[in-house]
């Protein structure tokens, strides 16, 4: 979330395979641990960033794209003292598994 706020996106729809951690961050569910308490805080915070911002629970094993940028997310940790090169690519090969939209227009827009 870090990383597609900073680069610019403000339309974001996140994919997760924990039905648990999609109703804590839609509120629905309240969490226990204080480790979780302090990660959802950051996460309230960070969703102020987004004009819109939505979570979807998918399948564990439709996940492996999400599990690739949550490895990577935790590689770069302190990615603010690395560059990272950015390509925009007009016709993607893959889906990403969270989605910055470009557009408040765009036909996944979720509010």
């Amino acid at each position: 979330m870090k990383m597609a706020h900073e680069a610019g996106a403000i339309y974001l729809l996140a994919y997760l395979d924990s039905q648990l951690v999609v109703k804590q961050v839609e509120g629905i569910y309240e969490a226990k641990k204080k480790s979780m308490v302090q990660y959802l805080q950051q996460i309230a915070e960070l969703i102020t960033s987004f004009e819109s911002f939505k979570v979807i629970q998918i399948p564990r094993e439709e996940n492996a794209k999400a599990d690739c940028l949550s490895r990577l997310a935790s590689a770069l940790e302190d990615y603010r003292t690395r560059h990272i090169t950015i390509q925009y690519l007009p016709n993607p090969r893959a889906t990403l598994a969270i989605q910055a939209i470009s557009s408040p227009t765009d036909e996944n827009t979720y509010h």
